[in-house]
């Protein structure tokens, strides 16, 4: 079992930067893919980013391509997530997760977090 807590959320400007964390309690994170996704009101939760158990591999979607960086740091059983040039479409819910699948889809995702409010203002 893998417990993770998101931190870092909250309000920002357009163009502003962020940097979501996720800390894992439990079985040690480096067994797990991880990934961030995204739900915004009335929408489908959806794809962010993924990164293998290395950190060697990552992925991301379309819309957040050149301007978020996925990363992890297993020493510190801890991922994050860089969001940078921040726009009004990326405020959402963000969650983290954790799984044996390295891939995009929320079933590939075993553990999650509670998530983090990201509010982009225009």
């Amino acid at each position: 079992q893998v417990q993770l807590v998101e931190s870092g959320g909250g309000l920002v400007q357009a163009g502003g930067s962020l940097r979501l964390a996720c800390a894992a309690s439990g079985r040690t994170l480096k067994y797990y893919a991880m990934g961030w996704f995204r739900q915004a009101p009335g929408k489908e939760r959806e794809f962010v980013a993924a990164i293998n158990w290395t950190g060697g591999g990552t992925n991301y979607a379309d819309a957040v391509k050149g301007r978020f960086t996925i990363s992890r740091d297993n020493a510190k059983n801890t991922g994050y997530l860089q969001m940078n040039s921040l726009k009004s479409e990326d405020t959402a819910v963000y969650y983290c997760a954790a799984g044996g699948i390295y891939g995009v889809a929320v079933r590939d995702y075993d553990y999650w977090g509670q998530g983090t409010q990201v509010t982009i203002s225009s």
